[in-house]
């Protein structure tokens, strides 16, 4: 808790700067997703000095879940192309400890069977030293599919699937972070893994791993950089955050070297109001033209709300988002499960207006893109709905350069 604090006890503090500290302590307490309630109070002990007196609510840290997701890049995608399949979505046990050990540790276990079939552990200890700045972490994944998305069409997946294992592979990795002060975070990462894919994929598409065989071994170099501050970092009202990584996989005639650059801004314009700005561009130096490397927009955070059916595959990419948002108000009502350790639950409600622009750079473009090398543009109305454990709850109306027109959600809960 200490370590989050902008001070120190004993620490000279002018009367005028005392409440905007008070906030930033408030903020980051909250962001460590440790706690459902913060409060950050000053007692007055005498003119010369003060207690600061900080009240917490503790979340629940230890999720047996059952674990049910879609393997789609989106709900939309899954519910709507994919007509809900089953057949699309992985099941399992996911065993999540958050602060393990009392110092925000983290410990998931995972049994996940379905479309694939996986083994996964992880474990991250944010800090290994008296001066709490350096942390680690490990991480091993074993799975296997039955189906591949091998190559695009018309900016839409195409899939092969077969009733064998078709693909196949591990991962582990381990990685040192960094955190000199407050806001900013580095991580050092490096990982080694190997891929596999059956004759029948092999047959259908040889450039689908980079290597142009039927596996590939490698051992990938990152580098990560973030300085996050957000009063919320799961669904920030003012506050800017700056992303850079930098990674490189290193395989037998397969070398791929890739930059991201990630910035956004929110800006209030007052309690009621703010302005959401985000910028977000990648760069690939690409070692041939396999299917897996070229895949940019609709995968990870590069996403355009009003094309979320789409894929667009290259060797660079940028977007840029903006978005006024407007606060409904919040309810509260009694939790029906336990009211012993979370007697009620909050909702907030914000409504929206938004664009996005963005713009995909392909120096191969594959089969038939009409949606690479030229400008994208989307524009759409929404509303959000957030809670505890940093649940939000996205519904939007979008309509894209196509003239496409649809309702799309997006949600997500951090446990």
């Amino acid at each position: 808790i200490l370590r989050e604090l902008p001070y120190q006890e004993g620490a000279l503090l002018s009367k005028d700067s005392l409440s905007s500290l008070n906030v930033i302590a408030h903020d980051q307490l909250i962001n460590t997703s440790l706690f459902t309630e913060v409060k950050v109070d000053t007692k007055e002990l005498d003119s010369a000095n003060i207690d600061i007196v900080i009240t917490l609510k503790e979340r629940w840290y230890f999720f047996p879940l059952p674990y049910f997701r879609w393997v789609d890049r989106n709900f939309s995608q899954w519910w709507t192309e994919q007509h809900r399949s089953l057949d699309r979505v992985n099941y399992g046990v996911n065993l999540k400890q958050s602060n393990f050990t009392g110092n925000n540790d983290r410990l998931v276990l995972g049994l996940i069977t379905g479309y694939t079939q996986q083994a996964i552990l992880k474990y991250s200890f944010p800090f290994i030293d008296q001066k709490l700045r350096f942390g680690t972490g490990f991480g091993f994944q074993y799975y296997t599919q039955k189906e591949i998305n091998y190559t695009s069409l018309n900016d839409k997946q195409v899939f092969l699937k077969t009733q064998d294992v078709i693909r196949s592979g591990y991962r582990v990795n381990g990685n040192l972070s960094f955190r000199p002060n407050l806001y900013e975070r580095h991580n050092f990462q490096i990982g080694l893994g190997k891929e596999v894919i059956a004759d029948s994929a092999f047959l259908y598409a040889p450039k689908y791993l980079p290597t142009g065989k039927k596996s590939m071994s490698y051992v990938d170099l990152s580098y990560a950089y973030a300085s996050l501050r957000f009063d919320y970092n799961a669904y920030p009202t003012k506050g800017n955050s700056t992303e850079l990584a930098l990674s490189q996989r290193i395989a037998p005639g397969a070398f791929l070297s890739a930059l991201q650059l990630r910035k956004i801004k929110v800006m209030p314009l007052n309690k009621y109001n703010f302005i959401y700005t985000e910028s977000n561009s990648l760069f690939k130096l690409l070692p041939n033209e396999n299917y897996m490397d070229q895949k940019l927009l609709g995968y990870g955070t590069m996403q355009m709300n009003g094309l979320e059916y789409y894929v667009v595959e290259g060797n660079a990419a940028t977007l840029f988002k903006a978005a006024w948002h407007h606060a409904l108000g919040s309810i509260t009502v009694k939790n029906p499960f336990t009211t012993a350790f979370l007697p009620q639950v909050k909702y907030q409600f914000w409504v929206k207006a938004f664009t996005n622009l963005g713009y995909v750079y392909s120096e191969h473009p594959t089969n038939a893109s009409k949606l690479s090398n030229t400008l994208l543009r989307t524009a759409g109305i929404g509303m959000d709905i957030i809670s505890i454990y940093d649940f939000v709850f996205k519904l939007d109306y979008s309509v894209n350069q196509l003239g496409e027109k649809g309702f799309y959600l997006h949600g997500g809960i951090n446990f």
